[in-house]
């Protein structure tokens, strides 16, 4: 929607920059410490006398102020964060639209982390229906803001960009509203655990703990935002490169966040468990089973972005302000981001094994090397193609950098903890692939067949067409044959499926 109302040019970068400062501000402060190593410190603090309460609330004192603190510095920084993440020398930036909004939209930070943090001890009591619905009500929030936005007349000044401005200010204040209520929603059901929030600040060794786990950690994120800080500025050399990597990457994160985080979640109570008993077959049995099942459900998706992810560009995006030039630019970035879905997959559920064992070193460690290798790459992509590949440059990268992660966190979990199953993953990986190949070309072939006898829909009607067909063909046939090679895995994904058909 933002997309069609507000179109890929200068307007979208400058919120898109603005947007992504107060996740990667969230981040450093201690987004990364929240969701990696709150729950298990929270599991084990479970068997405190009382149930951990105590021990919730001083994290949670911790916690809230910290981003309490660093959302009033970054708004009061605001210029000079826009400043650093945008080329001010690119004639296609405009950071002092950025900064504008960034005035907006940099309080979603304090809300980030409440959101963190109460979700955090919802999962540690296995309660996971909130906080996997709360983002709904942000978006729904959202939606109803860019609503507004296009009914409003005029359009937002550029020269002078004018603080004030009603479109600027619904636009800034309205996504922000959409953070509040997702992290407001959550208040009801943590009371329902029977928690009661009071200031604790007192400090015992588990505290200690934690901050040595967290020094570890904010080094990996401040490693990892060198990289975005790069990606960034190299992005806002090219017109409508931050507005369409951040969509890219919102639809890469569509199917990693309804099957890859849902795991995530589920699984990382339980390897917190297996890690503090001490129980290391049950550790490496849980990571295993979870790598397994992440190949399952997410190689033969990225198949199917992989076929059909031009079409999804011009399907969705060729709306509006958004010309068919940038939506085709947008799907095949987008097709070309596919290639990095499973190994961003396995590399978080690394983290977590890592954090689990309370091991944050090696993670800081892997991101340097996976930085380092990103970023000369990253400037090539400047120097080597022309402004309206360098998005597709930088996914290329982003797939690579993932790689290299994936590879390295199993060669050192492996180290630690001796065999990972690592056979039976490597011959699911190897059986997904199979079967995403055979399905794919099965759909190329259904494709062309249908287009030598179907009119001419148009462009947008050609991709829709090209969207249904080659996406649905792509996926049936990757499961279908999946279940024909007789991996286990690809069950509960298929029992799911067949008991929601069977309710409607």
């Amino acid at each position: 929607m933002l997309a069609w109302v507000v179109g890929l040019g200068v307007i979208n970068d400058s919120f898109t920059v603005a947007n992504t400062l107060p996740t990667i501000i969230y981040e450093l402060l201690l987004g990364s410490v929240l969701t990696s190593v709150f729950v298990p410190l929270l599991v084990r603090a479970q068997d405190d006398e009382d149930g951990g309460q105590a021990y919730t609330q001083r994290l949670l004192t911790v916690g809230l102020s910290v981003v309490a603190a660093g959302t009033v510095l970054a708004v009061v920084c605001a210029p000079l964060l826009t400043g650093v993440f945008m080329d001010t020398s690119s004639e296609q930036a405009n950071p002092e639209l950025a900064t504008a909004f960034a005035y907006l939209l940099l309080p979603e930070i304090l809300f980030y982390g409440m959101f963190a943090l109460l979700a955090a001890i919802l999962n540690a009591n296995h309660v996971f229906g909130p906080p996997a619905w709360a983002p709904v009500l942000n978006n729904l929030v959202v939606i109803l803001t860019i609503g507004i936005y296009a009914i409003m007349p005029g359009d937002i000044s550029l020269n002078p960009v004018q603080m004030g401005q009603a479109k600027l200010l619904v636009l800034g204040i309205g996504v922000t509203l959409g953070i509040v209520t997702q992290a407001v929603i959550l208040v009801p059901a943590v009371k329902r655990l029977g928690f009661r929030f009071q200031w604790n600040w007192g400090i015992d060794s588990r505290m200690k703990e934690f901050g040595g786990l967290a020094l570890w950690i904010l080094g990996y994120v401040g490693i990892s935002q060198v990289g975005m800080v790069i990606t960034t500025r190299v992005l806002s050399t090219s017109e409508g490169g931050p507005s369409i990597y951040a969509l890219v990457w919102l639809l890469f994160q569509l199917p990693y966040g309804v099957l890859g985080v849902s795991l995530l979640t589920a699984i990382m109570p339980r390897l917190s468990r297996a890690a503090a008993d001490r129980k290391r077959r049950k550790l490496i049995s849980e990571f295993s089973y979870a790598s397994r099942l992440s190949s399952v459900m997410l190689i033969p998706i990225s198949a199917m972005l992989t076929v059909a992810g031009s079409a999804v560009g011009m399907a969705l995006f060729s709306f509006g302000q958004a010309t068919p030039a940038q939506a085709g630019r947008l799907g095949d970035a987008l097709a070309i981001s596919a290639f990095g879905l499973l190994p961003y997959a396995l590399t978080m559920l690394q983290l977590r094994v890592f954090y689990a064992m309370k091991d944050a070193r090696a993670p800081t460690l892997i991101m340097i090397l996976m930085t380092g290798v990103k970023i000369p790459l990253l400037y090539m992509c400047t120097s080597l193609l022309a402004p309206e590949h360098v998005v597709i440059g930088v996914m290329w990268v982003n797939s690579l950098g993932f790689f290299v992660g994936a590879v390295l966190g199993q060669v050192w979990l492996w180290v630690r903890l001796g065999r990972l199953q690592g056979g039976r993953v490597l011959r699911v990986i190897w059986l997904s692939l199979l079967a995403s190949g055979i399905a794919v070309v099965l759909a190329l072939i259904v494709s062309w067949l249908l287009s030598m006898v179907l009119p001419d829909l148009g462009g947008v009607g050609n991709a829709w067409l090209s969207l249904i067909v080659e996406g649905v063909v792509t996926a049936g046939a990757a499961f279908w044959l999946l279940s024909l090679f007789g991996v286990e895995e690809v069950k509960p994904a298929t029992s799911r499926i067949t008991r929601l058909v069977r309710r409607r």
